[in-house]
């Protein structure tokens, strides 16, 4: 039987109680009429006995047998009212042991709408959070295993070049000067390398954790990109890459903070000189769509594999075609510029054809008018 308009086991085991005593005093009167009927055919039959004389059984063999039906009846109705509750509470007593030894996977089932209902709902979402905690610890521990495996590939080759350049230095007393020059430019070089993988690993850190607060102010978004671009002609010339650079308005201002969309710019930069060397040119968009500011870099090298364009934001990932480490960095460049375009309310894709590949930010105009949005 539901009683719905219970709200506690408290209120429940009350109305148990009353339910019971009125079962019981059923029994006890039909009982009493029982007997009562018993003594009158065995009296009119002439019985007698030590407990049923002539004025019918005696008082305290009455009250004795009354009371102990009494008892039996309302324990009996009150367990069997009351089981069903108990089975629940050693239930959850279960499951509570279960979730202590690490079974996370079975939630118990949701009975009535009193004490022991919210238990099971505050059990289940305990479950839940643990398991969802102990992912995240999983995947935290992953990415501290392949932060410190990348780490220690990637500052190892530029170390090492600098520490057998600077040893082989030591070592020939004899050089001329060009030629040591020339060693402590490649060095210098490869410790510059190191410096940038080192700043990319901390800017990551950062924005992983949330300790990266952005400074918005105004800034015009095409000068900014001809500036990126200046900045980037040393490295489009050494890889023979020519540039096209579009734009639909003279200026474009936007709210942003103008360090980290240089960060999420370069990287994205840097990523079409890395791997669209073989297209021999780099074309970036600019243009307003909305109450949005849609950038898009594209180059024209190799296409990504469809299965991988879903992963290609992933820390540390590597598409199939750039598994060596001849183009350098972390794995961390795209993963951060995603940050970054998140961090100001924007959203960066990616698609990739024949047509070329194309990264696309997507970032609003004002920050207060996409908060409100949001």
């Amino acid at each position: 039987m539901k009683l719905d308009f219970i709200k506690t086991f408290g209120e429940r085991v009350v109305v148990y109680l009353i339910a019971c005593a009125g079962i019981t005093l059923g029994a006890v009167l039909a009982v009493a009429w029982v007997i009562n009927s018993v003594e009158r055919y065995l009296r009119n039959s002439g019985y007698r006995s030590v407990m049923l004389g002539p004025d019918g059984l005696r008082p305290e063999a009455r009250f004795f047998f009354l009371v102990v039906i009494a008892i039996l009846t309302f324990s009996v109705s009150f367990y069997l009212m009351i089981r069903r509750h108990i089975r629940y509470i050693n239930r959850l007593a279960e499951k509570v042991r279960e979730i202590s030894e690490g079974d996370l996977d079975h939630p118990v089932e949701v009975y009535g709408n009193d004490e022991f209902a919210s238990m099971a709902v505050s059990l289940n979402a305990m479950q839940k959070n643990v398991k969802q905690l102990m992912e995240k610890e999983r995947m935290a521990e992953h990415t501290k295993n392949d932060l410190v495996s990348s780490v220690a590939h990637d500052l190892r080759t530029p170390l090492t070049s600098i520490i057998g350049y600077l040893g082989w230095i030591r070592t020939q007393k004899d050089l001329d000067d060009a030629t040591r020059e020339k060693y402590i430019e490649i060095a210098y070089s490869k410790a510059l390398r190191l410096e940038q993988l080192t700043n990319e690993l901390f800017g990551f850190v950062k924005l992983e954790h949330n300790e990266m607060t952005l400074r918005t102010a105004k800034l015009d978004l095409i000068q900014l990109m001809e500036q990126m671009l200046d900045e980037m002609t040393p490295s489009f010339v050494q890889n023979d890459l020519s540039v096209r650079f579009q734009h639909t308005d003279e200026t474009m201002v936007i709210e942003a903070d103008g360090e980290l969309l240089a960060r999420l710019f370069a990287n994205l930069l840097n990523n079409a000189v890395k791997y669209g060397k073989e297209g021999k040119q780099v074309r970036v968009e600019v243009e307003k769509s909305g109450v949005y500011a849609v950038t898009r870099v594209i180059n024209y090298g190799r296409v990504i594999p469809k299965n991988e364009l879903d992963a290609i934001f992933r820390k540390f990932y590597r598409t199939e075609q750039s598994r060596s480490r001849d183009t350098g960095g972390t794995g961390l460049g795209l993963a951060i510029a995603e940050q970054i375009a998140e961090l100001h309310h924007g959203r960066i894709r990616v698609k990739s054809d024949l047509q070329g590949t194309v990264f696309e930010v997507e970032l609003p105009m004002r920050q207060t008018e996409e908060e409100e949005a949001l």
